[in-house]
Protein backbone atom coordinates (compact mmCIF):
# COMPACT_ATOMS: atom_id res chain seq x y z
CA UNK A 1 0.00 0.00 0.00
CA UNK A 2 1.45 3.67 -0.93
CA UNK A 3 -0.02 6.37 0.95
CA UNK A 4 1.00 10.13 0.08
CA UNK A 5 -0.04 12.54 2.33
CA UNK A 6 -1.36 15.92 0.57
CA UNK A 7 -1.70 17.83 3.37
CA UNK A 8 -4.24 17.85 6.88
CA UNK A 9 -6.31 15.22 6.46
CA UNK A 10 -6.16 14.64 2.39
CA UNK A 11 -4.32 11.15 1.46
CA UNK A 12 -3.92 9.57 -1.47
CA UNK A 13 -4.09 5.65 -0.82
CA UNK A 14 -3.12 3.32 -3.62
CA UNK A 15 -3.70 -0.35 -3.48
CA UNK A 16 -4.21 -3.04 -6.10
CA UNK A 17 -3.40 -0.52 -8.66
CA UNK A 18 -6.84 1.38 -7.35
CA UNK A 19 -6.26 5.00 -6.07
CA UNK A 20 -8.18 6.50 -3.71
CA UNK A 21 -8.52 10.37 -2.36
CA UNK A 22 -9.66 11.05 1.44
CA UNK A 23 -11.16 14.41 2.68
CA UNK A 24 -10.52 17.05 -0.36
CA UNK A 25 -10.67 20.16 2.12
CA UNK A 26 -9.89 23.50 2.18
CA UNK A 27 -6.31 23.24 3.67
CA UNK A 28 -4.65 22.42 0.74
CA UNK A 29 -5.33 22.75 -3.24
CA UNK A 30 -2.59 19.84 -4.59
CA UNK A 31 -5.56 17.41 -4.45
CA UNK A 32 -7.17 19.21 -7.52
CA UNK A 33 -4.46 18.12 -9.66
CA UNK A 34 -3.93 14.58 -8.87
CA UNK A 35 -5.15 12.56 -11.62
CA UNK A 36 -5.79 8.68 -11.99
CA UNK A 37 -8.65 8.47 -8.68
CA UNK A 38 -11.19 5.73 -8.68
CA UNK A 39 -12.61 6.94 -5.57
CA UNK A 40 -12.85 9.94 -3.34
CA UNK A 41 -13.58 9.45 0.25
CA UNK A 42 -15.33 12.23 2.95
CA UNK A 43 -15.91 11.61 6.22
CA UNK A 44 -17.48 14.81 7.36
CA UNK A 45 -18.72 17.99 6.16
CA UNK A 46 -16.52 20.51 7.66
CA UNK A 47 -14.51 22.29 5.31
CA UNK A 48 -11.27 21.14 6.21
CA UNK A 49 -12.18 17.75 5.31
CA UNK A 50 -14.91 19.16 2.57
CA UNK A 51 -14.53 21.63 0.09
CA UNK A 52 -16.65 21.80 -2.78
CA UNK A 53 -14.96 24.28 -4.90
CA UNK A 54 -11.84 21.60 -4.55
CA UNK A 55 -13.98 18.74 -4.68
CA UNK A 56 -15.64 19.68 -7.69
CA UNK A 57 -11.91 19.95 -9.22
CA UNK A 58 -10.95 16.75 -8.27
CA UNK A 59 -13.81 15.32 -10.16
CA UNK A 60 -13.26 17.15 -13.07
CA UNK A 61 -9.95 15.99 -13.51
CA UNK A 62 -11.19 12.48 -12.35
CA UNK A 63 -14.31 12.45 -14.02
CA UNK A 64 -15.03 8.45 -13.72
CA UNK A 65 -14.01 8.98 -10.02
CA UNK A 66 -16.99 8.10 -7.56
CA UNK A 67 -18.03 9.64 -3.73
CA UNK A 68 -18.36 8.08 -1.26
CA UNK A 69 -19.84 9.44 2.75
CA UNK A 70 -22.49 9.83 4.74
CA UNK A 71 -25.92 11.29 4.69
CA UNK A 72 -24.59 14.74 6.25
CA UNK A 73 -22.18 15.35 3.79
CA UNK A 74 -24.79 14.24 1.12
CA UNK A 75 -27.19 17.27 2.14
CA UNK A 76 -24.03 19.27 0.52
CA UNK A 77 -23.54 17.59 -2.18
CA UNK A 78 -26.65 17.08 -3.49
CA UNK A 79 -27.03 21.05 -3.19
CA UNK A 80 -23.99 21.39 -5.29
CA UNK A 81 -24.88 18.83 -8.16
CA UNK A 82 -22.52 16.34 -6.84
CA UNK A 83 -23.53 13.04 -7.87
CA UNK A 84 -22.20 10.54 -4.36
CA UNK A 85 -23.12 7.22 -2.93
CA UNK A 86 -23.93 6.19 0.73
CA UNK A 87 -21.47 4.59 2.75
CA UNK A 88 -22.04 4.88 6.33
CA UNK A 89 -21.30 2.59 9.75
CA UNK A 90 -21.73 -1.17 8.90
CA UNK A 91 -21.43 -0.83 4.98
CA UNK A 92 -18.47 -1.88 3.09
CA UNK A 93 -18.46 -1.74 -1.17
CA UNK A 94 -15.40 -3.94 -3.18
CA UNK A 95 -14.03 -1.46 -5.48
CA UNK A 96 -12.22 -3.85 -8.13
CA UNK A 97 -10.45 -5.74 -5.96
CA UNK A 98 -10.13 -3.19 -2.79
CA UNK A 99 -12.18 -3.29 -0.09
CA UNK A 100 -13.56 -0.43 1.67
CA UNK A 101 -15.50 -0.38 5.60
CA UNK A 102 -17.55 2.31 6.87
CA UNK A 103 -17.27 2.57 10.91
CA UNK A 104 -18.22 5.04 13.61
CA UNK A 105 -21.39 7.65 13.35
CA UNK A 106 -20.60 10.81 14.92
CA UNK A 107 -18.05 13.44 15.16
CA UNK A 108 -15.99 13.42 18.34
CA UNK A 109 -17.42 16.52 21.00
CA UNK A 110 -15.93 19.89 20.58
CA UNK A 111 -18.48 22.37 22.59
CA UNK A 112 -21.97 21.96 24.19
CA UNK A 113 -23.18 25.40 21.49
CA UNK A 114 -21.36 23.68 18.46
CA UNK A 115 -23.29 21.56 16.11
CA UNK A 116 -23.04 17.62 16.40
CA UNK A 117 -22.27 16.10 12.82
CA UNK A 118 -21.90 12.87 11.36
CA UNK A 119 -18.22 11.02 11.07
CA UNK A 120 -17.73 8.03 8.63
CA UNK A 121 -14.16 6.65 9.55
CA UNK A 122 -12.84 4.47 6.72
CA UNK A 123 -10.68 1.08 6.63
CA UNK A 124 -9.45 0.86 3.27
CA UNK A 125 -7.94 -2.35 1.62
CA UNK A 126 -8.20 -4.10 5.14
CA UNK A 127 -5.27 -2.27 6.36
CA UNK A 128 -5.34 1.70 6.83
CA UNK A 129 -8.01 2.58 9.15
CA UNK A 130 -8.78 6.38 8.78
CA UNK A 131 -11.03 7.63 11.32
CA UNK A 132 -11.99 11.27 10.44
CA UNK A 133 -12.61 13.39 13.69
CA UNK A 134 -13.51 10.70 15.96
CA UNK A 135 -11.63 8.03 18.11
CA UNK A 136 -14.04 5.06 17.14
CA UNK A 137 -11.76 1.94 17.58
CA UNK A 138 -12.75 -0.82 14.67
CA UNK A 139 -13.78 -4.67 16.14
CA UNK A 140 -10.81 -5.41 14.01
CA UNK A 141 -7.54 -6.10 13.06
CA UNK A 142 -5.88 -2.09 12.59
CA UNK A 143 -2.29 -2.82 10.36
CA UNK A 144 -2.42 0.90 9.56
CA UNK A 145 -3.71 3.92 11.36
CA UNK A 146 -4.14 8.10 10.03
CA UNK A 147 -3.86 9.32 13.63
CA UNK A 148 -5.82 12.55 14.68
CA UNK A 149 -3.18 14.93 16.52
CA UNK A 150 -4.63 18.02 16.95
CA UNK A 151 -7.78 20.03 16.62
CA UNK A 152 -10.35 21.85 18.81
CA UNK A 153 -11.99 18.63 20.15
CA UNK A 154 -8.97 16.42 21.38
CA UNK A 155 -5.59 16.58 23.17
CA UNK A 156 -2.96 15.12 22.43
CA UNK A 157 -3.24 13.05 25.22
CA UNK A 158 -6.29 11.43 23.75
CA UNK A 159 -4.35 10.77 20.25
CA UNK A 160 -1.97 8.44 22.21
CA UNK A 161 -4.74 6.55 24.71
CA UNK A 162 -6.15 6.21 21.02
CA UNK A 163 -3.52 4.81 18.46
CA UNK A 164 -2.24 2.43 21.74
CA UNK A 165 -6.30 1.04 22.03
CA UNK A 166 -6.29 0.27 18.60
CA UNK A 167 -2.43 -0.57 18.59
CA UNK A 168 -1.84 -0.89 14.73
CA UNK A 169 1.46 -2.39 13.59
CA UNK A 170 2.66 1.30 12.19
CA UNK A 171 0.42 4.94 12.39
CA UNK A 172 1.05 8.21 11.08
CA UNK A 173 0.07 11.84 11.94
CA UNK A 174 -3.03 13.65 10.35
CA UNK A 175 -5.29 16.31 11.07
CA UNK A 176 -2.36 18.72 11.64
CA UNK A 177 -2.52 21.13 9.27
CA UNK A 178 -3.68 24.24 11.53
CA UNK A 179 -0.14 23.18 13.31
CA UNK A 180 2.52 26.08 12.49
CA UNK A 181 5.00 23.76 13.34
CA UNK A 182 3.41 20.66 13.26
CA UNK A 183 6.45 18.33 13.87
CA UNK A 184 6.57 19.41 17.38
CA UNK A 185 2.97 18.02 18.11
CA UNK A 186 4.93 14.61 16.64
CA UNK A 187 7.86 14.31 19.07
CA UNK A 188 5.33 12.77 21.82
CA UNK A 189 3.39 10.21 20.15
CA UNK A 190 6.96 8.54 18.47
CA UNK A 191 8.28 8.82 22.42
CA UNK A 192 4.71 7.54 23.93
CA UNK A 193 3.92 4.79 21.73
CA UNK A 194 5.73 1.66 22.42
CA UNK A 195 5.73 -0.94 20.03
CA UNK A 196 3.38 1.26 17.29
CA UNK A 197 5.69 2.64 14.94
CA UNK A 198 4.70 6.14 14.70
CA UNK A 199 5.88 7.67 11.15
CA UNK A 200 5.82 11.36 11.24
CA UNK A 201 4.47 12.25 7.99
CA UNK A 202 4.89 16.20 6.90
CA UNK A 203 2.43 17.20 4.09
CA UNK A 204 4.10 15.60 0.77
CA UNK A 205 5.16 12.94 1.91
CA UNK A 206 5.20 9.19 0.45
CA UNK A 207 5.33 6.00 2.18
CA UNK A 208 5.23 2.61 0.88
CA UNK A 209 3.51 0.14 3.41
CA UNK A 210 4.60 -3.39 2.92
Amino acid sequence: MRIKKIGHCCLVVEEASRKVLTDPGSYTDRQNSEADVDAVLITHEHPDHMHIESLKKVLKTNPSAEVYTNKGVGKHLKEAGIAYSLLEHGQSITLNGVSIEAFGERHAPIYTTVPDVLNTGYMIGGRLFYPGDAFYVPKKKVEILALPVAGPWMRISEAIDYAKEVHPKACFPVHDGMLKFPGASHMLPKSCLAGIDFIPMESGAVREFQ
